[in-house]
């Protein structure tokens, strides 16, 4: 479904990204974990369009798309779930979501996607008139994410879900994508959790320095004695 060859990324002269490559097939539920600024949020951005690779190359259902505007890649079929919660605080929950299905435009199946959101996410439904401002973080990324949903993607990808969450919500987060990975929606996420992320994914990719240091199944990473040491202080 998308597949990364050898992309390098610069700000500025300064190297982030150096001869990526990974790949996630449809269906899959794939992440990216590492440390802070390795360079996890740029992969995420370099795939929706938001930076574009000074080298290499990234396909999507085939189709080349390094060199793409942003709304044309999220008009074939990626939605970019950025770190930091971002909704619009001044609209409501209802409202919000419908913000996420702008690019659709039978309005019977945006409300029976709403009605899915709304199942996801209970306490969405809930808070459903309330502004996105009286939320709680937790609340909040359940939104975004939900948000993220309303356009039917077929691969969402998740920017640090779990920053600035407690234990028990970062978790209840983590749960919650792989519930949405079993309804039929790709997966690509990026994480710091690596324990709690490894546990659910079919593969993952130990990014270092802007370098894809070790890949494999999450329970063979997680089986790592190099994972267990720089990573889960074992």
């Amino acid at each position: 479904m998308l597949k990364v060859n050898r992309i390098s990324v610069r700000y500025n002269i300064i190297p982030v990204l150096d001869e990526i490559s990974f790949s996630v097939e449809e269906g899959q539920f794939v992440a990216i974990v590492g440390a802070n600024s390795a360079g996890k949020s740029t992969i995420l951005k370099t795939v929706s369009g938001l930076v574009h690779p000074f080298a290499g190359s990234i396909a999507f259902l085939d189709q080349p798309i390094e060199a793409k505007p942003p709304y044309e890649i999220a008009s074939r079929g990626i939605s970019h779930v950025p770190e930091g919660r971002r909704i619009f605080d001044k609209l409501t929950v209802r409202e919000n979501l419908l913000v996420g299905a702008h690019t659709r435009d039978d309005a019977r199946e945006v409300e029976e996607t709403l009605q899915e959101m709304f199942a996801l996410f209970p306490r969405l439904k809930e808070r459903q008139d309330q502004k996105g401002e009286t939320l709680s973080g937790g609340e909040r990324q359940q939104l975004a994410i939900a948000r993220g949903l309303m356009a039917k993607p077929r691969l969402l990808m998740l920017d640090e879900p779990s920053l600035g969450l407690s234990p028990i919500l970062s978790n209840k987060v983590i749960q919650t994508c792989e519930q949405i990975r079993k309804k039929g929606t790709t997966i690509l996420m990026v994480e710091q959790k690596v324990t709690e992320v490894l546990k659910l994914v079919d593969r993952g990719y130990v990014l270092q320095r802007g370098k894809i240091i070790m890949q494999g199944k999450g329970e063979e990473l997680l089986a790592s004695d190099m994972i267990r040491k720089a990573y889960l202080g074992l």
